[in-house]
């Protein structure tokens, strides 16, 4: 199971937000690009990146923390917020982004993902999929269409989308546990690489998602809290599975 260290920046600065408030935020460091060498000496071999003023604007904001990141580790990342054209995406695959997740643009003109797909490949394209009670919601979580996920996420899977990242809102920033049942169920629905986001508490909570078959999960709050070690997380999870080091009882402390 790939973990994903999250790295949501605001106004150049590396934060969380709770439910996706944009007036619930708490500021966990002034530089986002020491958080990323921070998550990456720890064993993260791809980082999770979130523009959120970008996502309100509608285009790319916090570029000098993005670019910072990507100069200074190296590995992957996938960068989501405000890219909503073609020229935005190809900037930031130029820029040293491995992926680009489209959120709003998805929802709002399917289209507009397979055009991305033809021009860029499907392994630099993600489908943003965030949800409130099953419906999608689009402008930085600030307005819910009448999509469901399901819906979107089989219209991705038409279109030629190979990885989805499925955020349900209710739980971001929560530290409530993911949605498992529902990320399974678009999993087995899709047979896509959907990629569990929101809510995730406890190394409990990474056990149960990778015994329901999720192929990756973002970790946001529960590492900045201290509620996840992630050199214990990647052991378990990223390369002791296959020696059987993970399992057991594992009692979240919240």
């Amino acid at each position: 199971m790939q973990l994903y260290p999250a790295i949501d920046m605001k106004n150049g600065k590396c934060v969380r937000l709770t439910q996706g408030l944009f007036d619930k935020v708490k500021i966990y460091g002034d530089s986002p690009a020491d958080m990323a060498k921070l998550w990456v000496s720890q064993g993260a071999s791809f980082l999770h990146l979130v523009d959120l003023d970008g996502a309100l604007a509608g285009r790319s904001v916090n570029e000098n923390a993005i670019r910072a990141i990507v100069e200074q580790v190296d590995v992957p990342v996938e960068l989501g917020g405000g890219l909503r054209s073609a020229g935005a995406v190809q900037y930031m695959l130029d820029l040293g982004v491995s992926r680009c997740i489209i959120g709003t643009k998805a929802a709002e003109r399917p289209e507009f993902i397979r055009e991305l797909v033809e021009q860029f490949g499907p392994e630099r394209i993600v489908a943003g999929v965030d949800a409130k009670e099953g419906l999608v919601a689009v402008d930085g979580w600030e307005r819910t269409s009448q999509v469901t996920a399901v819906e979107l996420c089989l219209k991705m899977k038409e279109y030629g989308v190979q990885h989805i990242v499925y955020t349900d809102i209710s739980r971001d920033g929560m530290l409530s546990g993911p949605n498992v049942a529902y990320t399974k169920m678009l999993t087995e629905k899709t047979e896509l690489d959907v990629i569990a986001s929101g809510g995730v508490s406890c190394m409990e909570d990474l056990e149960i998602l990778y015994n329901s078959g999720i192929s990756g999960v973002v970790i946001g709050k529960a590492l900045y809290e201290g509620k996840i070690s992630l050199e214990e997380a990647v052991k378990k999870y990223r390369q002791g599975k296959e020696k059987g080091m993970a399992g057991g009882s594992v009692v979240c402390r919240m």
